[in-house]
């Protein structure tokens, strides 16, 4: 760290704390060469996490979407505040460990139809419905034949 009197490069760290916010380290050095003390933070680079759309601009991820349609999707039925926040926490756990800066809405959309079909089929269609955008009554039609399919194998 270069000293802002002298501009010497030989610096030294006296004293180490966490700063006010608790999100960063506040730092007392010294000067080598002038010995005047200055103080320095020192904290994490973040890259927020940007969500490619459909269209192919981007915007920063936002939880609060991912938990507005499961919520819509959940309306009504016989799921806590619990079960979703959970649902919601294991999808993120899943977005951020992918270790990427950039992940597409798809790839979004799927996890959580994946998540959304464990926990409840009519919370699942509803959902599917809406992100799979539905043109007519037998594409949702062949969504529920195929629900049904699974189901149905799973019990045997």
């Amino acid at each position: 760290m270069k000293c802002p009197y002298c501009n010497e490069l030989d610096t030294k760290v006296i004293d180490s704390r966490p700063a006010d916010d608790n999100n960063s380290i506040r730092r007392r050095r010294q000067c080598g060469t002038c010995q005047k003390r200055f103080t320095t933070y020192e904290k994490l680079e973040t890259m927020p996490l940007m969500v490619i759309k459909k269209d192919c601009s981007r915007e920063i991820y936002e939880r609060s979407k991912i938990e507005s349609g499961i919520l819509q999707s959940c309306h009504k039925r016989p799921i806590s505040t619990q079960q979703i926040d959970a649902m919601i926490d294991e999808i993120e756990n899943q977005i951020f460990n992918m270790e990427e800066k950039e992940i597409e809405t798809s790839a979004i959309g799927e996890l959580v139809m994946q998540k959304i079909k464990q926990l409840d089929e009519v919370a699942y269609v509803r959902f599917a419905s809406v992100y799979r955008e539905f043109k007519d009554v037998n594409t949702f039609m062949e969504e529920l034949g195929k629900l049904l399919n699974n189901s149905t194998a799973s019990k045997l």
